[in-house]
């Protein structure tokens, strides 16, 4: 129903900072509760931010907390992703997502919940 293009990765020294967009093109992008999810190299997948529709509503795992701010303009059909003080833990493939109803309090960050994915943004944090 939707199409999730991410952008905005790319190599940093520890410490740097990115910013990652994600554009949908589906009609009713204002609707959907979207995600930040990131999967590192032998690990599972983890989701890391979340945002509510109207986007007056934030979650974020407690290993980005303090550090990364999602946000989302619904004007331009775009949800974005401010990585601030890189660690090299960072290092990962950073896919956005989308769901057509809002997940429950414990299913938020959790990749079941979603319907729609992007094909991802790679992430690499030198120390």
């Amino acid at each position: 129903q939707v199409q999730l293009v991410e952008s905005g990765g790319g190599s940093v020294q520890a410490g740097g900072s990115l910013r990652l967009s994600c554009v949908d093109s589906g009609y009713v992008y204002s609707l959907y509760y979207l995600g930040w999810f990131r999967q590192a190299p032998g690990k599972e997948r983890e989701g890391i931010a979340a945002i509510n529709s109207a986007g007056d509503s934030t979650y974020y795992a407690d290993s980005v907390k303090g550090r990364f701010t999602i946000s989302r303009d619904n004007a331009k059909n775009t949800v974005y992703l401010q990585m601030n003080s890189l660690k090299p833990e960072d290092t990962a493939m950073y896919y956005c997502a989308a769901s057509l109803s809002p997940p429950g309090v414990r299913k938020r960050l959790s990749a079941d919940a979603y319907n729609s994915w992007g094909q991802g943004t790679q992430v690499t944090v030198s120390s």
